[in-house]
């Protein structure tokens, strides 16, 4: 049986040096070499802490307060803004109904193995995606870095998004709301309505002169918008204030921040149930359309949506699992979230089609009414025969049917010149059909179905801080995949760097509140994010199943979890995820090379949006956005395959521990194939550990010469111990 190990301190011995930070070991009573050994650290400060068998004090790495706090982080993470604006108007796209058998199939075959396979390694290593792929595969150690950057360029405009909903929702505590009417403009004689706002709508003018004060390209900054430069300042506030003490300060929080949005969306839910046209939306919305489910571009969309719900590759999702025991059924943890982001973007769905279905139906009334009105004006002029009109139609009073049964007859009697007459068909599911998503969802469409919401205001702040706590969410874990990787690997102070973060993003995230920000939001969305996190996770998926080893992964997560995975873990892993991932990599880049890469810029004189191609200055950002999220991978793996940086310096060393045990890799080891688990007990602490210099002198025994093993990051020290298996190296 394993007792505690006694660590002491004693004077320096320079024949043997390797670097680590904390050292928290158990040593076996079988080993007898060990037992002589003696081991120091050169932090003159610090005492180890003695651990015993099964205690849940491993290291001193910070731990969620209850399975719950765990459980609402991940779903906050993965629950955010795409789930409302995005899925329901890929749902309406790709043939209502018929999408979500697409999405279900995909959500099993990549996003439910995948979202298990970062959950597992995050709670077993216990550090950020840095360490974890330092740990598995030093060579592409560039993994973790690259998330790290991919995180940042998100952050930077996702809470840009956050400030945005914090102004309407600032502007929401009014009535009536300042949305709902276009402004008159004054001159010396007369007034009269904006131009701009009667050739679009209210929402519309307001979103884009109002909050915006949009300009009309790219190149043409404007200057900052001061309006929207202090909310994004406080967005950045809050997410700051919640982040600095990582999981201890953001996970009380996340219990409203995470639950909130559901109390709203079943509010949304059974307020839009009431309204006129809300069956018409939903009928609308989930009539499947089973021959566009055969379409290549359906399977596409369906597979990146599944991806980015989940927030694979971004590191956040490997933060959050290390702070858990290791105990942690994980496996039950990516069903239940995985199936929670996918119910919850179903309820979110019907929400907006609730509301945009009430929207559609006031908007074919006023149609009705305004083209009755020209039938009436046709009739008087004699363009029209009263006779073709039936007998039991009113047009003080006519109804959506009655119209479109005139509106047939008038078309089939005047066929050849009916469109001189200028009538409109007024079809409800031509409203519907038009597909809106993102901010066009979410601050025009949306908005404007709520100013015809009895207490409009109400639901409009509920709307608006809806969608804070959803990008809130969102963000706390998008942080956690830049901050907790950082600490872990260069022992920084966390509430320091939280700070210098949020700080360097705000002012960076600048550019996003000029004038011109909202084209700068497009292209960070469209450029920074999607083909490198593709390749980040295709690049874990072959480090745990070609590298290191699936086999042993699977025994791993057996030790771990107290149970063997399903054998259909192995083969999505191993065969079916990465072929998948590579097909949808390769339909990304044929989609962004078969699409002219350009935004749609906002033409006051037209009020209407124009595409415009991005510059030359702005196709290289565009490029270069791609280029440094995915610079890490190489540069790591060059610098770690040619040795470029020496091990001895241990600024980057790390050892991995076992019950009292050092275990450094061999020099020229060619093969990534460290045991991730050294021992049956779950808890032992494999993971690495950085900073600090050990000091071992081994009585009894020859001098150990230690050399660097020429890959920074992760080392281990090979003792004199015959009873060590040759398998756990």
């Amino acid at each position: 049986m394993p007792k505690n190990s006694k660590v002491v301190k004693r004077e320096l011995d320079d024949e043997v040096i390797e670097s680590v930070k904390d050292l928290l070991s158990n040593e076996d009573s079988s080993d007898d070499a060990f037992k002589k050994s003696e081991l120091m650290v050169d932090d003159q400060e610090e005492k180890d802490v003695d651990v015993e068998e099964g205690s849940d004090v491993e290291d001193e790495r910070p731990a969620w307060n209850s399975k719950l706090q765990y459980i609402l982080a991940q779903v906050g993470f993965s629950v955010g803004l795409g789930n409302v604006w995005r899925f329901p108007y890929l749902c309406q796209k790709n043939g209502g109904g018929a999408y979500l058998v697409p999405y279900l199939i995909l959500l099993l075959v990549i996003g439910i193995p995948l979202f298990f396979l970062e959950l597992s390694v995050g709670q077993r290593i216990r550090r950020g995606s840095i360490g974890v792929w330092n740990y598995i595969s030093p060579k592409l150690g560039g993994i973790g870095f690259a998330s790290c950057v991919v995180c940042f360029f998100v952050a930077l405009y996702y809470n840009v998004i956050i400030g945005w909903s914090l102004f309407y929702f600032s502007q929401s505590f009014q009535h009536p709301l300042p949305w709902d009417q276009c402004p008159l403009v004054k001159n010396t004689s007369h007034t009269f309505v904006e131009p701009e706002c009667e050739k679009s709508s209210a929402t519309t003018y307001y979103w884009y002169r109002e909050a915006l004060n949009i300009s009309s390209s790219l190149s043409e900054s404007g200057g900052l918008n001061w309006k929207m430069t202090i909310c994004l300042l406080a967005a950045w506030v809050m997410v700051c204030l919640a982040m600095i003490k990582g999981i201890q300060s953001s996970g009380k929080i996340m219990y409203f921040s995470s639950l909130f949005p559901y109390v709203v969306l079943l509010c949304f839910l059974i307020r839009g149930l009431l309204l006129n046209g809300s069956l018409d939306g939903i009928r609308h919305m989930f009539t499947p359309k089973l021959e566009i489910m055969l379409e290549p571009k359906v399977w596409r969309e369906a597979a990146t949506q599944v991806f980015f719900a989940l927030g694979l590759g971004f590191g956040g999702v490997i933060a959050f699992s290390s702070y858990n025991k290791r105990d942690n059924n994980c496996h039950f943890d990516a069903v239940l979230v995985s199936f929670i982001n996918f119910f919850t973007s179903v309820l979110a769905t019907l929400v907006v089609f609730a509301v945009l279905g009430f929207k559609a139906n006031i908007i074919n009334e006023k149609c009705v009414i305004q083209n009755s009105e020209k039938i009436l004006k046709l009739l008087k002029t004699g363009n029209l025969s009263q006779d073709m009109i039936p007998h039991h139609i009113n047009f003080s009073s006519i109804t959506a049917e009655d119209y479109n049964l005139v509106y047939d007859i008038i078309q089939k009697v005047k066929e050849e010149e009916f469109d001189s007459l200028g009538l409109k068909s007024c079809q409800i599911e031509d409203e519907l059909d038009k597909a809106v998503q993102g901010t066009g969802l979410a601050f025009i469409a949306f908005t404007e179905a709520m100013t015809h919401f009895p207490a409009s205001p109400f639901w409009s702040v509920m709307f608006f801080l809806m969608l804070v706590n959803l990008g809130l969410g969102s963000m706390f874990g998008t942080i956690e995949g830049i901050i907790t990787p950082i600490v872990d690997t260069f022992k920084v102070r966390k509430e320091i760097l939280t700070v210098i973060c949020c700080s360097v993003a705000f002012f960076i995230g600048l550019i996003f509140v000029q004038r011109s920000g909202n084209y700068f939001v497009t292209m960070f969305d469209d450029y920074s994010a999607t083909l490198p996190l593709l390749i980040v996770v295709i690049l874990e998926n072959i480090a745990v199943t070609r590298i290191y080893g699936i086999e042993k992964f699977m025994e791993d997560l057996k030790d771990m979890l107290g149970f063997s995975p399903s054998q259909y873990y192995y083969y999505m892993w191993k065969y079916v995820s990465p072929s998948v991932l590579l097909c949808l990599l390769v339909a990304s880049i044929v989609q962004m090379g078969l699409s002219p890469p350009g935004y749609n810029a906002w033409i006051e004189d037209m009020a209407t949006e124009e595409f415009h191609s991005y510059p030359i200055w702005g196709m290289i950002v565009c490029i270069s956005l791609m280029v440094l999220a995915i610079l890490p991978v190489p540069i790591v793996f060059i610098v770690r395959r040619c040795n470029l940086i020496d091990d001895s310096s241990g600024s980057l060393a790390s050892v991995s521990y076992k019950r009292g045990r050092i275990i450094k890799e061999p020099v020229n080891l060619e093969g990534d194939n460290t045991s991730l688990i050294h021992g049956k007990s779950p808890s032992e602490v494999p993971s690495p550990n950085f900073g600090k210099n050990i000091y071992r002198k081994q009585t009894g025994s020859p001098t150990l010469d230690t050399a660097p093993n020429g890959r920074y990051g992760i080392g281990y020290l090979m003792a004199d111990m015959p009873d060590m298996p040759e398998s756990d190296l």
